[in-house]
């Protein structure tokens, strides 16, 4: 530690992503990436921004934020841009969080409590139940403003947009931030919702179901004075946070619904064909809305099967805490997922001849 950083952060712990190794060829299923390509045409949309990129990128990116609004019958000051959704997070964190405090549950995504420890916001943890769900009156009583990932990182576990409103509904002085990262997969978006509550914020990401994670394109939808809020922290820090080539591959993306309708829906029904075929296994395995699965097998221990399966040419996601026994498997594409599935029987078929 050097002697010039700031005393605030000496204990600061930051966020670890998922592996991206480059001594080998793996398959990759361990960060929630698509399998697929982005859409058609994307890469020509961004091409033709190579010979103005000695200008800068529209600050405003209206247009991107009318296409975005009209998802959800949202205008364009109900919606601001980020670098990534994590930077909407940032954003959001820093003009209503810092000096309220907030709370999420205690399995999630792993950068909320990094971005509370960064701004110096004290932050309370509510357990998930035993089966892994969200209570909503678990909140109940609590006044800070509330931040659930909808469907949960990392058990994929959905909320329903009644649970959501009601979430909204405990307390109208109470903030309450939906992070909407997996919602495309089979859930629900409790965006239109931010037109009738003013406490509500929603964020989404074309990292993951619009294949756009290398492009890092997050955004937010609120009411307009929140949002006006939020764009004022924006353009504090980085007005032009965004850049040309991202805008032009998002609004692309957002032409070509039909591409994106099969390949959610390719998704899905490899999701339900992984976890079909883990519980012939013997996993537990989760129930998902998500591009991922959680499970976990009674003969071996989260670690050592991830350990195992890295060793074998197959990246998943391994945490600690109370899923330590789990292991965390992106879906990927038909292909991937029968090479990893008969990985995982030969793993468990050595274990069972170790044990006997």
């Amino acid at each position: 530690m050097s002697r010039f950083l700031c005393g605030c952060l000496e204990g600061l712990k930051p966020y670890v992503p998922g592996e991206q190794p480059q001594d080998k060829s793996y398959i990759k299923l361990n960060t929630n990436e698509s399998p697929f390509p982005p859409a058609p045409g994307v890469e020509e949309a961004v091409r033709a921004q190579a010979g103005v990129l000695n200008l800068y990128s529209d600050p405003d990116g209206l247009p991107l934020k009318r296409a975005l609004g009209a998802l959800y019958g949202l205008g364009e000051r109900n919606v601001s841009l980020g670098n990534g959704s994590d930077e909407n997070l940032a954003h959001i964190f820093a003009a209503f969080l810092q000096g309220r405090g907030a709370a999420f549950p205690d399995v999630t995504y792993g950068f909320y409590p990094v971005l509370c420890s960064l701004m110096g916001i004290a932050y309370k943890t509510v357990p998930l139940c035993g089966d892994f769900t969200v209570n909503t009156a678990d909140y109940a009583a609590i006044t800070s403003p509330v931040v659930l990932a909808n469907p949960n990182a990392q058990t994929g576990i959905y909320l329903t947009a009644e649970q959501i409103e009601e979430l909204v509904l405990q307390n109208a002085g109470r903030l309450v931030i939906i992070d909407e990262a997996y919602i495309d997969f089979g859930g629900q978006s409790c965006a239109p919702l931010v037109k009738k509550y003013d406490n509500l914020i929603v964020v989404q990401t074309m990292s993951k179901s619009r294949s756009l994670a290398g492009a890092r394109l997050g955004f937010s939808f609120a009411c307009e004075e929140l949002t006006a809020e939020i764009e004022a922290v924006r353009c504090s820090l980085n007005p032009y946070n965004v850049n040309r080539m991202t805008m032009a591959a998002a609004q692309k993306s957002l032409a070509e619904p039909g591409y994106f309708a099969e390949c959610t829906k390719n998704i899905a029904s490899v999701r339900e064909y992984t976890a079909t075929k883990l519980k012939n296994m013997g996993f537990e395995v989760l129930p998902s809305r998500a591009n991922f699965l959680l499970a976990r097998h009674p003969e071996i221990g989260g670690g050592a099967l991830y350990e195992r399966l890295k060793a074998g040419g197959v990246l998943v996601r391994h945490f600690g805490g109370r899923i330590e026994e789990f292991i965390r498997v992106t879906v990927g594409t038909r292909a991937q997922t029968d090479v990893f599935l008969a990985l995982a029987g030969r793993i468990l078929a050595e274990v069972n001849n170790e044990n006997g």
